[in-house]
């Protein structure tokens, strides 16, 4: 891999797709075979395994928390907090980070919506 590829994974309905990326989030074990990050194995008990190596994952549309704003969506898993671990979600910076995100990509994003 180069800086700066983008990789896609394609297929049929049901070949398998999002049991993969499943996996690869630590939502779900594998039953075989294993996960290198930089050549090193990798054991995710959970998605913030994922996180922490550097793995994030955008859910499907229909996974998405309907009465939360794009934004929040999208920090949904990693979100910042402000006043410690039991603060309230940092809805500015989160609002400020996908924007940072959406210019850069060149996506035209609300992310208030």
């Amino acid at each position: 891999m180069e800086p700066g590829e983008i990789h896609a994974l394609l297929g049929e309905n049901g070949a398998g797709k999002s049991t993969l990326m499943n996996v690869l989030y630590g939502l779900y074990q594998p039953d075989e075979g294993e996960i290198l990050v930089d050549g090193k194995p990798l054991k995710l008990k959970g998605p913030s395994d994922a996180i922490a190596a550097g793995i994030g994952m955008v859910h499907q549309h229909f996974m998405l928390v309907p009465v939360f704003t794009v934004a929040e969506n999208v920090m949904l898993g990693a979100e910042q907090v402000k006043g410690g671990i039991a603060g309230f979600l940092d809805r500015r910076r989160a609002r400020r980070e996908v924007a940072e995100v959406s210019e850069r990509y060149n996506l035209r994003v609300d992310r208030t919506r």
